[in-house]
């Protein structure tokens, strides 16, 4: 089985990771309700900026190599398709070159 292209095989890890960025999200705004400090709103917005990075990543991660599988095999489809044409080719060459007809 081939691997993933390079970095591709971490999607689901990344996925894990946005669940501690949702407890730290949750706790700063259970802070900022108790009278915590306003620039906690910062925290909460990388918080949910790194939630939404890491949610991404995984059906990314799913769907590329998804389409590197399907072009190679239409690319290796066409090549087979392409192949008889090719011998075709040569055969025809051969025979006139076997003839001397030019």
């Amino acid at each position: 089985m081939r691997s993933a292209p390079r970095g591709l095989k971490w999607g689901i890890p990344a996925m894990v990771l946005a669940a501690p960025y949702l407890l730290i999200a949750n706790v700063c705004v259970q802070f900022i309700e108790d009278g915590a400090p306003a620039w906690l709103h910062l925290a909460v917005l990388w918080a949910i900026w790194n939630i939404l990075k890491m949610l991404w990543l995984g059906p990314v991660s799913a769907v590329l190599p998804i389409r590197a599988r399907v072009r190679e095999s239409v690319t290796a489809r066409r090549e087979r398709a392409s192949s008889p044409a090719e011998a075709d080719d040569a055969e025809e060459r051969a025979v006139v070159d076997a003839i001397s007809i030019r």
